[in-house]
């Protein structure tokens, strides 16, 4: 009988970097998929392709409207440790079009944060290893020292003050109603990714 042997956490990060993609890359396949009615994973639904419209033009816009304040922005470039953001999505994940294009205006800050992109349906032995709270929640972000492999930081699948927001509901309510979704949306929007920026500045600074 064969035995399987368990790869280390590394191992699967590793193999994982190997497939993953650059932020234009990911944006080029969400756009056309945004076309075509589809999502990404082996599921498609009317739904989800809905949902990866909705995602391509929030992304979109946020491309262009995020700003990073001055002392944020000096901070970034003054990593100098080389590190990799492995972030896994999906196109029809809200939260994920709401912050990784921030996570993206980061990175282009400064040449030492590199951001590569997986998708979560592709890569389930990686999510496993990267759960929130047990639920293979994304978007899940992994920061790695790109000289050593060795994994510095994790953050996801929400921004600090949603991920209390969510909490406190859930704890109420028991289930997200599609008008909490809805509001948390407009937390979002009025937001503009700033309690993203603060969360993964925290994150850079780990150490």
């Amino acid at each position: 009988m064969e035995q399987t042997v368990k790869r280390t956490k590394r191992e699967v990060v590793q193999e994982s970097l190997n497939g993953a993609i650059a932020y234009e890359d990911y944006r080029l396949m969400v756009a056309n998929l945004a076309i075509e009615g589809k999502s990404t994973g082996l599921v498609q639904s009317q739904e989800l392709g809905n949902y990866t419209v909705l995602n391509d033009q929030r992304m979109k816009r946020l491309d262009k409207t995020i700003k990073i304040d001055a002392d944020s922005e000096l901070k970034i470039k003054e990593v100098d440790q080389k590190i990799t953001w492995l972030v896994l999505t999906e196109s029809w994940c809200g939260d994920a079009a709401q912050t990784i294009p921030v996570m993206n205006k980061i990175a282009s800050l400064n040449k030492n944060i590199s951001l590569r992109l997986v998708l979560r349906d592709e890569n389930l032995e990686l999510m496993e290893q990267f759960l929130s709270n047990g639920a293979m929640a994304i978007p899940k972000l992994i920061s790695i020292d790109k000289v050593t492999g060795r994994i510095i930081g994790e953050w996801g699948s929400r921004p600090s003050i949603v991920s209390k927001m969510v909490q406190d509901y859930k704890k109420k309510h028991g289930t997200l109603s599609p008008e909490f979704k809805q509001n948390l949306q407009i937390w979002y929007n009025k937001d503009k990714g700033q309690n993203t920026v603060s969360d993964l500045l925290s994150l850079l600074f780990l150490e």
